[in-house]
């Protein structure tokens, strides 16, 4: 039987990063990554595997961010008994990251459940705990860069760096007789692709002469400035300078694995060059401290990480908080401090509650530094809501909203090509993998006018579909009647809102909507007579 690739997510979204090769009676998963975004996207992460667990042989990651690694725990609970291959890197990350996200889940079911108790709703359990998470680390295992290993028999891969984060990989595959004239097959799965002159990660590399490629297109028809460090900083310096003139704070949403990294070593040197003054700068995250700490230790020992030092964090007045109580001090401080907190699209975790005390305010700054998926929080700042739901208060949004591209993980446009036309030919098929239906669009009109190399066949898979890889060309399978059953539709259902606003943002919009019209009226009877209106309109 022909090799086969199926798409379980970053299919039609950024997020949820999970692909399944069959080939010889094996399975593999590339990534096993969680949903991101708003609410109905995130339910996913709560559906049924559309395959079974206990049949998947191993598991590789690219790297450690969550939308590719964070339901891992979630398979291991499922039975999955076989390994979790990554670099030492990514190993090292996730020995925090996923941990974290259990704790995270528990948290905030926990605060669900308080609410559902009291509307006299059922409860609801986590996806995993923080106690499943560590049971997973134990199945994981290293492997080295560049270096080929025997994932089971027939199949063997090697990582190549990626360049996006510490430890981050393109994932390449070879089956032995995987063609139909008896070759090996050979697959190329991107992960996330990093940009250059990032300040802490080389360049990324790969192979050529493939015959699938599955590619990232997260900047797909997103150019961007290219910047080396010394401008990148004075770009950075000039916002933060804005940002305390004005005499609020400066609050910036960063994901607590590199961006926050790369953010502390360019401002300790701005600092210690002079380029912005010697204020304080709170990193309200515990899993940001750790994780600072792998980086210290990676830097010491140059395991794929380039910084122009080896202290790249130390200087200023660098502060970690790692309590509650901490980061409720945190709220006391109203002008003249950088408060970094995670997470990095504002959808969980500390800085909604430094949102929520800094917004309001018009001497603040709000400064986004990363792509920010449709549906969430840091998507409506950037879009230009004017007030925002946080935690069911409304918040009016005052202060000034900026957005930095500078430090994006992410190859732009420009530079996806490139790293494209670095891997070819690629013979058979090039799948077009998370990113939004325009950026995939753009890339793929780019790539569909190239002469030299000549454009491959493009693909734009969709959730859950799975494609034969044995003939000249990718060809799409009907799904078997076990496909088709319920968990799977209720997937392809909610997928409808992976590239949008779902109901819970209409929801939020309306209600804020009802409020700011029931104070503009002038007197009571107004009031009553909108109510009226509303009630007529729900057929009450």
């Amino acid at each position: 039987m022909s090799p086969s690739l199926s798409f379980h997510g970053a299919a039609g979204t950024v997020t949820g990063s999970c692909y399944r090769l069959e080939a010889g009676g094996r399975q593999l998963l590339v990534d096993c990554g969680m949903f991101q975004g708003d609410k109905t996207l995130k339910e996913l992460n709560y559906q049924p595997w559309p395959f079974d667990p206990r049949g998947i042989d191993a598991v590789l990651l690219t790297h450690a961010h969550i939308d590719h690694s964070g339901l891992v725990p979630k398979l291991v609970k499922a039975s999955y008994r076989g390994p979790v291959i990554a670099t030492e890197g990514s190993a090292d990350l996730l020995r925090w990251m996923l941990p974290d996200s259990g704790g995270i889940q528990e948290m905030e079911v926990e605060r669900l459940n308080r609410r559902n108790q009291r509307r006299g709703r059922g409860i609801v359990e986590p996806i995993y705990t923080g106690d499943d998470a560590r049971a997973a680390l134990q199945q994981i295992v290293t492997r080295d860069y560049e270096t080929w290993f025997e994932v089971s028999p027939g199949l063997r891969a090697r990582f190549w760096n990626a360049g996006h984060i510490l430890g981050s990989a393109s994932v390449e595959i070879e089956v032995a007789d995987g063609t139909a004239n008896g070759h090996p097959l050979r697959l190329l799965f991107s992960g996330d692709i990093g940009p250059e002159h990032k300040a802490l990660q080389h360049s990324p590399d790969g192979p050529r002469d493939l015959d699938i490629v599955v590619m990232e297109s997260t900047y797909g028809g997103r150019p961007r400035p290219k910047l080396d460090p010394l401008q990148r900083r004075a770009v950075l310096a000039g916002e933060v300078n804005a940002a305390l003139d004005a005499g609020g704070n400066l609050v910036i949403p960063a994901f607590a694995v590199e961006r926050t990294q790369e953010l502390l070593a360019d401002l300790a040197r701005l600092i210690a060059d002079g380029g912005i003054p010697r204020v304080p700068i709170f990193v309200d995250s515990p899993l940001a401290s750790h994780i600072t700490d792998v980086f210290a230790r990676h830097l010491q020992r140059d395991n794929g990480v380039r910084a122009s030092t080896k202290q790249p964090f130390a200087g200023g007045s660098l502060r970690f908080t790692r309590t509650v109580q901490e980061s409720m001090q945190i709220e006391q401080v109203t002008g003249g401090a950088i408060i970094i907190a995670a997470s990095g699209m504002c959808e969980a975790g500390r800085i909604r509650h430094h949102l929520k005390n800094n917004l309001w305010r018009p001497n603040a700054t709000v400064l986004l530094i990363g792509y920010m998926a449709p549906g969430t929080l840091g998507r409506l700042l950037e879009d230009g809501e004017r007030a925002v739901r946080i935690q069911g208060d409304e918040i009016s949004v005052r202060a000034r909203i900026r957005k930095l591209e500078i430090y994006s993980g992410h190859a732009d446009h420009d530079e996806l090509l490139d790293w494209l036309r670095d891997r070819g030919p690629v013979r058979h098929g090039l799948f077009f993998t998370h990113g939004d239906p325009d950026a995939v669009g753009a890339l793929r009109a780019a790539v569909a006018q190239w002469q030299e190399p000549p454009a491959p066949h493009m693909i734009v898979p969709r959730l859950d579909e799975r494609f034969s890889l044995g003939g000249a060309h990718p060809r799409l399978l009907k799904a078997t009647a076990a496909a088709k059953a319920a968990p799977r539709l209720d997937r392809y259902a909610r997928a409808e809102a992976l590239s949008g606003h779902d109901w819970h943002n209409d929801y939020a919009r309306l209600m804020l909507q009802v409020q700011q019209q029931l104070r503009a009226a002038k007197t009571d009877l107004e009031r009553r007579r909108l109510l009226k209106k509303m009630q007529r309109v729900l057929g009450r």
